[in-house]
């Protein structure tokens, strides 16, 4: 499966430290092997899935959906407020 990035997931990684962003990039490949992994949603984000992982005692999120063959990235972030900004992205229109 190819990974495909949207920019609100790729300008939160470039904002981060290396070390976080390695351990992102590790939490994705994860992702890649096993699509199924993260927890399906409901309601009106019912085609996407979110992994939760920690990174120093912190749990983030990371949202993403499986499109033909690839799996497309859109968010990644803690979870305060973390729905409420994927479905205002979504909104907006992708």
């Amino acid at each position: 499966m190819i990974g495909l990035f949207k920019p609100p997931f790729r300008k939160f990684v470039k904002k981060q430290n290396r070390a976080f962003q390695l351990a992102i990039e590790d939490e994705v490949e994860r992702i890649n092997k096993e699509p199924n992994i993260g927890e399906e949603k409901k309601g009106n984000l019912s085609e996407f899935r979110v992994h939760k992982f920690k990174f120093q005692k912190q749990e983030y999120l990371i949202a993403y959906r499986l499109q033909d063959k690839n799996i497309v990235f859109y968010m990644i972030g803690t979870h305060e407020n973390f729905y409420r900004d994927l479905k205002r992205y979504l909104k907006e229109g992708e």
